[in-house]
């Protein structure tokens, strides 16, 4: 057998464990919430049907997945990158807020270019305005002044504010004071098959394919994941620590910028007050979920999509809370940070 073949065998073998492993953890995740619907008078089967029956059961449901998960996929890459340098990103939310603004304000002054113009360029301010909102925590924390994980954090709740005095004192429709003008078509990405799947779809697979290539083939993927493991055996080694710190947490929010431009432009077509509904903390919770694998990132993605998606339906079908979405997350969250115990065998 040859070295390329052994290779590829255990690439194969490793892709599906590492399936299995996830499946596995979902399976157990919704056998607990079946036990809290059953617990509170509900039937988890029909809940269950319920929900599979409104994302799988026609070309429409499985679309608004995709849609739902285009979000969700950008930010939790957003989380992933600069975890590979050791950074806790808790800012996706903030940095999607100020990339939304900053596409936005490209929409609005450059509305008379065509969309091959005006598409680009609102992608290329939305990744500036992120990553203009994660160089702060950034640098801050290649100094040795703050930990990032705070500021990110605290941050998220300014950048709502700042799009918020946006829109109300400059931006807004003249019908609506919660929004701006509708974008537009040039400045609203292209959906595909007469759904609400638009190009973010694409962009965000591509984002997770590079993300893949550049970590495992490339030598920044390396010093990346030499910094991670032991950051100052990495700097006596002479990799610059402090540069990966800045570039890879503005790439990061980068990133998130870019999903904020993809959703106004693609899913809404308009920047409304408080658009988000917390998709950049779902994108934390999407990455921890995956530990940052990204084949675990796209699986999760796709699993959460369903629920959310799903879980709208069974308000209607079950009189069920909405609040029954975040317990299923948290089931799952639970079962991931006790699954080195459960589903790989090692000691806790």
């Amino acid at each position: 057998m040859s070295a390329r073949t052994f290779l590829r065998i255990a690439v194969s073998n490793t892709l599906v464990k590492n399936i299995a492993r996830y499946v596995m953890m979902m399976l157990l995740a919704l056998l607990l919430f079946g036990i809290i619907l059953l617990a509170t008078g509900k039937d988890p089967f029909q809940s269950y049907r319920d929900m599979f029956g409104a994302t799988f059961g026609s070309a429409y449901g499985f679309s608004e997945v995709l849609v739902a998960m285009i979000p969700m996929l950008i930010t939790a890459l957003a989380v992933a990158l600069p975890s590979r340098v050791g950074l806790i990103n808790v800012g996706g939310e903030g940095q999607l807020y100020i990339g939304a603004a900053f596409a936005t304000w490209g929409a609005l002054t450059f509305k008379d270019q065509p969309a091959w113009v005006l598409l680009p360029l609102m992608a290329l301010l939305g990744m500036i305005g992120g990553a203009l909102w994660a160089f702060i925590p950034g640098y801050l924390k290649s100094i040795g002044l703050v930990n990032e994980t705070i500021t990110t954090l605290l941050m998220n709740s300014i950048a709502p504010k700042i799009v918020g005095f946006l829109i109300f004192g400059f931006w807004h429709s003249p019908m609506d004071t919660v929004k701006t003008e509708n974008f537009v078509s040039a400045a609203r990405l292209p959906t595909f098959f007469n759904t609400r799947v638009h190009l973010g779809f694409v962009i965000a697979l591509v984002l997770l394919a590079l993300f893949w290539i550049i970590m495992k083939y490339t030598r920044w993927g390396l010093e990346m994941r030499a910094i991670g493991g032991n950051p100052q055996a990495a700097r006596r080694n002479g990799i610059p620590l402090k540069g990966y710190l800045i570039v890879i947490m503005c790439l990061g929010g980068a990133i998130a910028g870019l999903a904020g431009m993809s959703h106004v432009s693609g899913f809404y077509g308009v920047l409304i007050l408080n658009f988000s509904m917390g998709l950049g903390f779902m994108g934390f919770l999407i990455c921890w979920l995956a530990g940052g694998d990204p084949i675990g990132i796209f699986l999760m993605s796709f699993v959460v999509a369903i629920i959310t998606t799903g879980g709208n339906f069974l308000q209607l079908t079950q009189g069920l809370p909405y609040a029954v979405i975040n317990i299923l997350l948290a089931l799952a969250l639970f079962v991931v940070l006790a699954s080195p115990k459960f589903f790989e065998g090692k000691k806790a």
